[in-house]
């Protein structure tokens, strides 16, 4: 199984745990070269499969509109740029 299939059934809280662990390795400095080379590898798995599961909630995520009551109206997608 690969890196990137691995990855794919993480919760994004899952993949950002295991990627702060990692970094925490690395700027540690305490792993062997050959280690590092492969942490880091899947470290840009997750960060790539973490940046995904963002986007797909950004899109998801609405502006709820008010009316001039302050109540709520309905709903439209949020502008994030």
């Amino acid at each position: 199984m690969s890196d990137a299939s691995a990855v794919a059934g993480l919760s994004f809280e899952k993949a950002l745990a295991e990627l702060e662990t990692i970094v925490g390795h690395l700027e540690r400095g305490d792993v062997p070269l050959e280690e590092s080379i492969k942490i880091y590898e899947r470290g840009e798995v997750l960060k790539k499969h973490c940046e995904a599961l963002l986007k797909q909630a950004e899109a998801k995520v609405e502006k709820i509109r008010t009316g001039a009551s302050g109540e709520a109206i309905g709903t439209e997608p949020l502008d994030v740029e």
